[in-house]
């Protein structure tokens, strides 16, 4: 069996009217097993990435649990002195999450 190299996986995102970051539907790995649909506001994200969690974009696979289809990393960068959140190799000035599914 394949070997998981990930914390989480990012399945949707939430923006306020603003363009700002809402909060974030994940799946957290817990052991061998993920954890069911987890919404966590921009801050407790930003905290699971900072804490060296790793987080990739992708979507479960139905009647498949624990399996997941994955597509790029998601990142946590410094710009211009604020965390920003990006999707992949993606230099930004805001949170950027690109081909992530919006609420």
């Amino acid at each position: 069996m394949k070997k998981i190299k990930y914390d989480g996986v990012l399945e949707a995102a939430h923006f306020k009217s603003d363009g700002q970051l809402d909060w974030v539907r994940v799946y957290i790995r817990l052991g061998s097993i993920f954890s069911d649909r987890i919404l966590l506001s921009r801050q407790a994200f930003v905290k699971q990435l900072k804490d060296g969690k790793r987080y990739m974009l992708g979507e479960r696979i139905i009647n498949l649990g624990g399996k997941f289809t994955v597509s790029q990393p998601v990142r946590l960068q410094q710009q211009d002195g604020k965390e920003v959140i990006v999707v992949g190799d993606t230099r930004a000035t805001e949170d950027t999450l690109a081909g992530v599914p919006l609420l």
